[in-house]
């Protein structure tokens, strides 16, 4: 029989949001690096980035033809034509010419007796892109706080903005125990894959908890598997040993056995080996978690929808309920235990607070972006 002070014993189920407070007095935001903007897309910037020069630096052509002074073609026309002396064929893109200001088409200028000449007048600015016409100098591309889109590395390239500064979270994930378990290693894919997706977190996976723990080349340790008390679960004793359990077991249905505690100065995420309560733990806490190492919001997106039927949750535990949204109704999936087959079904996901006993059919509910 376990000793009473064993850590593998759960005493009181947390509330949430007394976990997520608990993460945020613990967890800061690591700090930035400074990548290559393609290396940047998807992540948030720590701070502005600013274009140091304008572009285009000088006048540039913006068609295929002729630079000319547009004041000395007032009076182009087809039976007026007016000599270019000397004819400055030019391409796209280039820089015009000192002494011109205008690109003259190439159906505008006509070859006779190997001499060009303008049949069309045009106006100064005319074909072209003027210096600073895309972005002038010292503009701010994008804000601190704001997320690099793939349109923006194209622009930090032309800008010639070799690096931004990001927070790139490196996460360890592992299963508690080695060995092939399909449902823990499909928890530990979870983590590893939401991370990258919805964080740009650099994921690397340990072979055990042992292992994960003892990896210091991270922001934050996260194992699956190994939480609850039966006779190899093992994964809170050794958060213990190896540093500090802070939170041992949440009042959260499903995932009542997750801990939370620190190795040194990295948070450690002890997640329940079920499937079910693996996504309902992510979705609560371990996407908070990843939020609160890169400095962005943790709340997911989400739209309201109507409840097509009555949810009934358990008083005192938050409740993460699986919904399937269509045409603005949300049915719910499962409640407690998510089969497989449920899970399946489901695109989107509402948060039960403890002090609610559910909705009844017809309420108005926030369903939140599914994993």
């Amino acid at each position: 029989m376990a000793a009473e002070h064993d850590p593998q014993q759960m005493t009181r189920l947390t509330p949430l949001v007394e976990v997520t407070a608990r993460i945020d007095a613990l967890v800061q935001p690591i700090p930035p690096r400074r990548i290559a903007p393609a290396a940047a897309a998807g992540r948030l910037l720590t701070e502005d980035v600013v274009a140091a020069v304008a572009v285009p630096a000088s006048a540039r052509a913006m068609r295929d033809g002729f630079a000319v002074a547009a004041e000395a073609l007032s009076d182009a026309s087809s039976y007026a034509p007016v000599q270019l002396a000397p004819a400055q064929r030019i391409d796209a893109g280039a820089a015009l010419p000192a002494d011109t200001d205008a690109v003259a088409p190439l159906e505008t200028v006509v070859e006779r007796d190997g001499r060009f000449a303008a049949i069309a007048p045009l106006a100064p600015g005319d074909g072209v892109l003027a210096a600073g016409g895309d972005l002038r100098a010292d503009t701010v591309l994008r804000r601190a706080g704001e997320v690099v889109g793939a349109a923006d590395v194209g622009a930090f390239a032309a800008v010639g903005i070799a690096e931004v500064a990001v927070r790139e979270p490196r996460i360890c994930v592992a299963p508690a125990r080695a060995g092939h378990d399909p449902i823990v290693t499909a928890g530990v894919q979870l983590f590893a894959t939401a991370g990258a997706k919805f964080f740009r977190a650099v994921c690397h996976i340990a072979e055990d908890v042992t292992a994960a723990l003892a990896y210091a080349d991270v922001d934050a340790i996260i194992v699956v598997g190994g939480t609850g008390a039966g006779r190899n679960d093992m994964s809170v004793r050794a958060l213990a040993a190896a540093g500090t359990v802070e939170v041992r077991g949440v009042a959260l249905t499903p995932g009542e056995t997750t801990a939370f505690g620190m190795v040194g100065p990295r948070p450690v995420l002890l997640v329940p080996g079920r499937l079910d309560a693996a996504v309902a733990v992510w979705l609560t806490l371990g996407s908070h978690l990843a939020a609160r190492l890169i400095g962005g919001p943790s709340a997911p997106s989400g739209t309201t929808a109507v409840l097509a039927r009555k949810h009934a949750s358990p008083l005192g535990l938050a409740e993460v309920v699986p919904v399937h949204v269509s045409d603005g109704q949300a049915e719910p999936i499962a409640s407690g235990y998510w089969p497989l087959q449920a899970m399946a079904r489901t695109n989107g996901w509402i948060l039960v607070p403890s002090a609610s006993e559910g909705y009844p059919a017809g309420a108005e509910v926030m369903v939140r972006t599914w994993p």
